[in-house]
């Protein structure tokens, strides 16, 4: 094998990693930036949208505050503001891992993240915690 030919394969490998390692950094910049400006201080983030029009949790309240917590390195609080977030990130992170590794290896992108039956699961398990962390019994699940 050349030394061109091996050039080659390194720079192409770059230019694949490029994306996962633009998204790393998006989320190193997001969770850092979360971490210094308080979320639980009014007047940094705006209200949820959702939350301020009917007074209910959507699924997403509270995962500033999740984020705030775990950029301190406190996951019982971040579990407290947001349960499905914090179970939500090892997935993230597999599936971020699994697409650094085919990008390093050269293999072609997939198209589908998981198998469809997967992703309409998660789908319903985001509409019943949405629904269940409105109700009384659900509380605990409220931030």
């Amino acid at each position: 094998m050349s030394i061109a030919t091996t050039e080659r394969r390194g720079t192409a490998r770059l230019k694949e990693l490029l994306a996962p390692l633009g998204v790393a950094g998006a989320t190193g910049a997001v969770f850092a930036f979360v971490g210094v400006v308080d979320p639980n201080q009014p007047g940094h983030y705006p209200t949820c949208p959702f939350l301020w029009i009917t007074g209910l949790y959507c699924p997403g309240c509270g995962t500033l505050r999740t984020i705030h917590a775990l950029a301190h390195l406190d996951p019982v609080t971040a579990l407290g503001m947001n349960p499905l977030a914090v179970a939500t990130i090892p997935f993230l992170l597999f599936w971020w891992g699994r697409w650094v590794v085919r990008a390093w290896q050269g293999r072609p992108r997939r198209t589908t993240l998981a198998h469809p039956a997967w992703l309409w699961a998660f789908i319903a398990l985001i509409m019943v915690y949405w629904v269940v962390r409105n109700l009384p019994f659900g509380a605990f699940l409220a931030p």
